[in-house]
């Protein structure tokens, strides 16, 4: 009798082991990747986690975890990263609160086989396989311009009101404005003007102002700063200009929901934080499965958004921005 038990329990603990083994490897089977973001509470980066769940269910056999530290530092992120590489996770899209800081932990995360990309907010080469980023100067500065024309119906003067003469990005994208508008389409519109807001609220108001006083035949004002668009938005509202002068440029939808859906500013774009979240994700499951390894020329599949080609030091731009108009800024304007 004795013997039998003894024969019961050594089979039962065998079959015991074998489904725990089993269960280890199912749990395996999944892959855990980490959005870790400048800081909690951002509506911006909600919205990105919103994408990356989207992806994950896409491709199945992802768990997508949100991280971040309570206050946007380096060294909350530093101290998430350190706690991921313990928990051995598969993969980390950081949005990175400083670009050279994190790459020593980020350098150790890959060391122990994760896969560590970023987004958004890039750490520098050596401590990242690739860096998204939302867009780029052509696609910005191009969109810009195709935007005011269709508000505008391709004539009459067009205007930008930008941040400071020493913004680098935004010098950039009024450089493709420009080759933009020479296309034989725009053969009726003319780029008047660019004037500076700095960014302050009050000199962007009266710049506004300024220019509808100048032109009359002014038909666009185009603002590729969030602050000069709510400026201008609301100048041409108080000068009874609303859909006379024409209001576009790169605003965020919390803020400009309101002129949206009154007439004011009848579209608008920036970067979807929803894509960059969807995107990362779909470029960390090609480096988990090791199908991609982020070399310079490959394209990488993402879905919806189609593929992503490396570039240069491991840079991918996502896409033109995002369009927001009456007919999805409201939804948009509860996460950004």
């Amino acid at each position: 009798m004795k013997k039998t038990l003894l024969v019961i329990l050594i089979v039962g603990l065998a079959f015991g082991t074998l489904f725990a083994a089993g269960t280890k490897e199912e749990a395996k089977a999944q892959k855990e990747i980490v959005i870790l973001v400048k800081n909690m509470g951002n509506g911006f980066f909600d919205a990105v986690f919103k994408g990356s769940e989207e992806a994950a269910a896409e491709l199945g056999g992802i768990k997508t975890t949100y991280m971040g530290p309570s206050q946007p530092t380096a060294e909350g992120q530093i101290e998430i990263i350190e706690s991921l590489i313990a928990q051995r996770v598969d993969g980390i899209a950081i949005s990175a609160n400083d670009a050279d800081a994190l790459i020593p932990v980020a350098k150790k995360a890959m060391a122990a086989g994760i896969k560590v990309i970023s987004f958004d907010s890039g750490i520098n080469v050596g401590g990242r396989i690739v860096d998204l980023l939302p867009s780029n100067a052509e696609l910005i500065g191009r969109q810009q311009i195709q935007l005011a024309a269709e508000l505008a119906n391709n004539t009459g003067d067009v205007a930008v009101l930008s941040a400071s003469a020493q913004a680098t990005n935004q010098n950039l994208w009024i450089d493709w404005m420009k080759e933009e508008i020479k296309d034989p389409k725009y053969s009726k519109m003319k780029l008047v003007e660019v004037v500076y807001g700095d960014d302050l609220p009050d000199k962007s108001y009266r710049e506004a102002v300024a220019l509808m006083k100048k032109y009359p035949n002014l038909k666009a004002i185009i603002c590729p700063t969030t602050v000069g668009l709510l400026a201008t938005a609301q100048a041409v509202k108080d000068e009874g200009k609303a859909g006379i002068v024409e209001v576009t440029g790169l605003g965020l939808p919390s803020e400009m929901k309101g002129y949206i859906l009154d007439g004011t500013c009848r579209q608008m774009a920036l970067w979807n934080p929803i894509d960059l979240g969807y995107t990362s994700t779909y470029l960390l499951n090609a480096l988990i499965d090791g199908t991609k390894k982020g070399s310079v020329g490959e394209e990488i599949p993402a879905g919806r958004m189609g593929s992503m080609k490396v570039l240069d030091d491991g840079i991918i731009f996502m896409s033109t921005p995002y369009v927001f108009n009456k007919d999805n800024v409201e939804m948009f304007a509860a996460y950004f």
